[in-house]
């Protein structure tokens, strides 16, 4: 396995941010300000907690078996993380809806990783699985520093972040995404890292709801905005760019194909607007095979992810010929083969 960078990655991406704190509008500035501030010093602990190293997460004695452990923490309100532990693996569900909601993400993301593709947890061996709640004051993000997941309360343009499963399995395969192909978080490699995520989130989703691909509805993060908000979710895999067109957020721009590439500095050089590219062409792929979507695209992404044959700083083009190799590896040069060269050259990506 390789050497693990941990990063801070969160679900609300800093351009949609930075168009919030620009409102006219106290009450929706004055949070999104909060927000990216509080973003900004996680980002540099979480430097200082990779150069200086952070403390191996305790394991319980049968971390190795096939059931999560889970442990909830309540931050309060507050920064300080985890926070009061509020609830433990095998414990009752209490009265704090968001706190069952996170149990239950967690333990579905494990479910689908164990039953899928095999795999004990993000990390292959049982790690544990640790999320906080009630993160800030009108903290209107979740994220995954490298270590646990954190889930904000919302404000007025963003609800409880616990409400989509697929937010909290996002998270959750940013881990899975560091203890495998561990991609570098900037450009390509970073929008990678952020369609990853999508992907697994979706697909925790649907075997939620139990769901065939063509049922899906392919969205992250539907629920998530509040009913001022003109939109449907934070991205669309099936339609980059569709997912919102509003007053204060602005209009969704990620792009579909290669064509519309988008080139920035801005968003870790794009991390959350180029995925849209990776993410459609899953989509595809999915629709085109039919039936229950990690059945088969879904596998052909764990086996890439998990081949061992994906640098740090792979490209669209690396991740797309790595996924034609695994699909041959495991389904030889049949529908699942030519379902997927089409699926990448929908959108622009060469696998030649």
């Amino acid at each position: 396995m390789k050497a693990t960078h941990p990063v801070f990655c969160t679900i609300v991406p800093p351009h949609v941010l930075d168009k919030l704190a620009q409102a006219d509008d106290p009450a929706l500035a004055g949070p999104a300000r909060r927000t990216l501030e509080t973003d900004a010093a996680q980002r540099t602990h979480r430097r200082l907690t990779t150069v200086l190293g952070a403390p191996p997460a305790a394991r319980p004695a049968d971390a190795v078996g096939d059931k999560p452990h889970r442990t909830l923490y309540d931050a309060q309100h507050r920064q300080e993380l985890p926070g009061v532990k509020v609830r433990g693996e095998g414990d009752e569900p209490g009265q704090d809806a968001t706190v069952n909601r996170a149990y239950a993400g967690l333990g579905a993301t494990f479910d689908l990783l164990l039953k899928a593709f095999g795999r004990k947890s993000v990390d292959g061996n049982g790690l544990p699985l640790v999320a906080s709640v009630h993160y800030g004051e009108n903290y209107g993000n979740a994220f995954w520093d490298g270590q646990q997941m954190v889930f904000g309360d919302g404000d007025e343009i963003f609800r409880d972040f616990t409400l989509p499963v697929d937010v909290i399995a996002h998270e959750l395969a940013h881990g899975l995404t560091q203890y495998t192909a561990n991609f570098t978080y900037f450009g390509q490699p970073g929008a990678l890292n952020e369609s990853v995520s999508d992907v697994f989130g979706s697909l925790v989703k649907q075997y939620v709801n139990d769901q065939t691909a063509d049922q899906a509805d392919w969205l992250i993060g539907a629920g998530l905005l509040a009913e001022r908000v003109t939109g449907v979710a934070l991205r669309s895999m099936k339609a980059p760019g569709t997912a919102y067109d509003d007053d204060v957020l602005g209009k969704d721009p990620q792009p579909a194909t290669m064509a519309d590439y988008v080139r920035t500095g801005r968003d870790n050089g794009g991390v959350h607007i180029n995925s849209g590219i990776p993410n459609r062409a899953f989509y595809l792929l999915a629709t085109a095979l039919g039936g229950k979507a990690w059945e088969e695209a879904g596998q052909i992404w764990y086996d890439t992810l998990t081949g061992g044959s994906l640098q740090v700083d792979a490209s669209f083009t690396d991740f797309a010929r790595a996924t034609v190799a695994a699909a041959h590896a495991r389904f030889g040069d049949g529908a699942e083969q030519e379902a997927l060269l089409k699926a990448w050259s929908q959108v622009g990506v060469p696998t030649g």
